[in-house]
């Protein structure tokens, strides 16, 4: 088969490479003249672990390629994915407008039959509009060439999106008739062959799956969070809670762990798209503004810790922020944790150093000259009043608290992601405070009275 991917950004990228691997003729499209250049080169443009490799091992097996020409790219091509951005309007909803710009050009240069195929995360009813878009331009033309549409929604993860493409926990397709099925089988057989359920449905359902995937998940951080703020209150440890929910089959272990909010391309952007289709069609999703909410004010609560332990005024103060991604094993910045922090801390007369191990190129693009750039994570704890942990990469989970100790002004650490042991930290001498779990580690025990049996 010989597909068409236009698109190189996260998404387009990675299923271009993969598609690539499983032996597919594929053809990537850009506008981006100096990406498609690095792509050509063998540079990646983003930080994916493991989709360097293999965009090198397919470049020399001539399975893949760029270029800036769509009409050239859609040539011979059996299917074309759009995997453009959906940036999100003012009004959250999604901004259609690169999606629908490829389906005319798609339609200005289609000569024979193809099934196209949003990539992109998309609402409900995209896929027909995108047919429409088609099928205007070749009514232009003035030519009779048949194609159809499918949505086929992404669900990969940041950091490691190579595995999750390449080993899915299932494949969603959405289609409208035989001819396309036939096409996307025929497209995925490699997957199946390896036992990954291919799962079938009518478009609008594949469309919705994918933002109800991402609200799902949005939805267990938000509640994970705010029951830690409370264990706070009440004197509970939400690690102890986390184990005792999580062993529950019903909920599971995973998106249990409370921290400074989720952040990233996908969560924000995709919770706010849904709940303003829900608007429109009238209808008034309140679990989700809600986990909007909540994610809102998680961001701050590290910084509602700092106030209360330094007070409101800062000025003369300097922290040292280890994580700026909004996760591990990603450069991606988008809707972090840490902006809010910095840009709090900064308003309250604060400085801060900064540290994380693949996303400083990328925060300079978004802070610019307003912090300093430490060259490792020691660096950036030179001489501050404490040390607020934001992105637990692996790195910062086992460090030698003695440097730390002689180099900081204070012992004294926020911790965003609960990586540190609050027993740990009192015999070190450090003052610790976590999510979920500073009360119960600090109060004293309080004798239990027991009711005698009448």
């Amino acid at each position: 088969m010989k597909i068409t991917v236009v698109g190189t950004g996260y998404v387009g990228l990675v299923t271009g490479t993969c598609f690539a691997e499983t032996g597919i003729d594929v053809t990537c499209v850009d506008i981006d003249k100096k990406k498609v250049q690095m792509l050509l080169n063998g540079e990646v443009p983003i930080y994916e672990p493991g989709l360097d490799n293999l965009l090198a091992r397919n470049l020399e097996k001539g399975r893949i390629t760029f270029t800036t020409s769509l009409a050239k790219g859609i040539q011979g091509s059996d299917a074309v994915f759009i995997a453009v951005g959906t940036p999100p309007d003012e009004d959250g909803s999604a901004d259609l407008k690169y999606v629908l710009g490829v389906a005319r050009e798609i339609g200005q240069h289609m000569d024979d039959y193809k099934v196209i195929i949003t990539k992109s995360t998309v609402p409900v009813g995209t896929s027909f509009k995108v047919k429409k878009a088609v099928q205007e331009e070749l009514d232009k033309r003035k030519v009779d060439i048949p194609f159809d549409v499918a949505s086929n929604p992404e669900f990969l993860k940041e950091g490691s999106a190579v595995d999750d493409f390449l080993k899915p926990d299932r494949i969603v397709v959405g289609i409208e008739n035989d001819r396309a099925q036939k096409t996307m089988k025929r497209l995925y057989k490699p997957f199946l062959m390896n036992g990954h359920p291919l799962l079938f449905m009518d478009i609008f359902s594949s469309e919705m799956t994918k933002y109800a995937a991402n609200s799902m998940l949005a939805t267990k951080i938000s509640f994970m969070n705010d029951i830690a703020n409370l264990c706070e209150l009440v004197g509970a440890n939400v690690d102890l809670v986390r184990k005792g929910i999580g062993s529950d089959a019903r909920i599971g272990n995973k998106f249990i762990y409370p921290g400074t909010g989720y952040g990233g391309s996908c969560f924000p952007k995709d919770v706010q798209a849904l709940i303003r289709t829900a608007d429109e069609h009238g209808h008034s999703l309140e679990v989700l503004k809600a986990v909007e909410n909540v994610n809102y004010r998680q961001k701050s609560k590290l910084v509602e810790k700092i106030k209360g332990h330094l007070g409101t005024n800062l000025n003369g103060k300097q922290f040292g922020i280890w994580g700026l991604s909004f996760k591990p094993k990603t450069d991606d910045m988008r809707e972090a944790p840490s902006l809010v922090i910095i840009e709090q801390l900064k308003a309250m007369g604060a400085q801060v150093r900064v540290y994380d191990p693949v996303a400083m190129e990328e925060a300079k693009h978004s802070l610019g000259e307003t912090v300093v750039y430490a060259k490792d994570e020691y660096d950036a704890c030179i001489e501050v009043d404490a040390l607020i942990l934001v992105t637990e990469w692996s790195e910062f989970r086992m460090p030698n608290f003695r440097i730390l100790e002689k180099i900081m002004n204070q012992k004294l650490i926020f911790d965003g992601r609960n990586v540190y042991d609050p027993e740990e930290m009192r015999e070190l001498g450090f003052q610790y405070y976590s999510i979920g779990r500073e009360t119960i580690n600090n109060q004293q025990e309080q004798p239990v009275q027991v009711k005698k049996a009448v």
